[in-house]
């Protein structure tokens, strides 16, 4: 079985090199092979060439440079288009999260229990979230659950994880190019008559010094999608 990693890149030169060594790192079972696909977004930085550098070293990765910037949603497509695994989950390119999660993100698909996983973000204690992203993150879970039927803790967990099976559903149905992919994605698996599965997950939230890109101005766009999503 194979494990595809979907890692979508805009100038993340600080962090870009460790997340792909964390994730080659990182221990599966063993009869689960790692894919690893790194998608840059027309990234101005040095974050091309460091994934090229990587890729000369690791040629089993797989890479996509875009000349132009067009949102992480176009990047995520992107990645599902390039995958071939049996399970796709999606890993950003900082380093907010943690790829030794794998193993508990996984683990309910091999099991059986679902086809979709998401890490949660509020199931664990995570005292350093700031309350302001606390109180956004949390407002549009809830506007997902009332709207699609589903409890939701962490809607915008950039750890969403599916079957080959799932993908194939509702890849055809994305439209997203920028971040309002969260709220697509989740609307369409639920629409596709999936139960969603959370799991809890670590997090080192960064500043928007430390090149954090997610805005209000995004939380107001997701709120919109996820209606959008409902209506048609």
């Amino acid at each position: 079985m194979k494990l595809s990693i979907v890692v979508p890149v805009y100038n993340e030169e600080t962090t870009i090199g460790e997340v792909i060594k964390k994730i080659q790192e990182v221990k599966l079972p063993k009869a689960i092979k790692k894919e690893i696909i790194v998608i840059d977004d027309g990234s101005t930085d040095k974050s091309p060439q460091i994934i090229e550098a990587i890729k000369k070293e690791d040629r089993k990765i797989i890479s996509y440079i875009s000349i132009i910037n067009l949102g992480k949603g176009a990047a995520v497509r992107f990645g599902f288009k390039f995958s071939s695994g049996d399970i796709i989950l999606i890993q950003d390119a900082d380093l907010e999260l943690d790829p030794n999660d794998y193993p508990k993100l996984i683990s309910p698909i091999l099991d059986g229990e679902t086809e979709v996983v998401y890490g949660s973000r509020f199931m664990s204690r995570n005292p350093n979230i700031p309350l302001d992203s606390r109180i956004a993150n949390q407002s549009l879970s809830l506007m997902a659950s009332i709207l699609y039927g589903q409890r939701l803790t962490d809607m915008e967990t950039a750890y969403k994880v599916m079957t080959r099976k799932v993908l194939d559903k509702i890849r055809n149905r994305l439209r997203s190019v920028e971040f309002t992919i969260e709220p697509e994605i989740t609307a369409r698996i639920i629409q596709a008559g999936y139960k969603i599965k959370e799991v809890p997950i670590g997090f080192n939230p960064r500043s928007k010094a430390a090149g954090k890109k997610a805005s209000f101005k995004d939380a107001v766009e997701a709120m919109i999608a996820l209606v959008k999503c409902r209506l048609y």
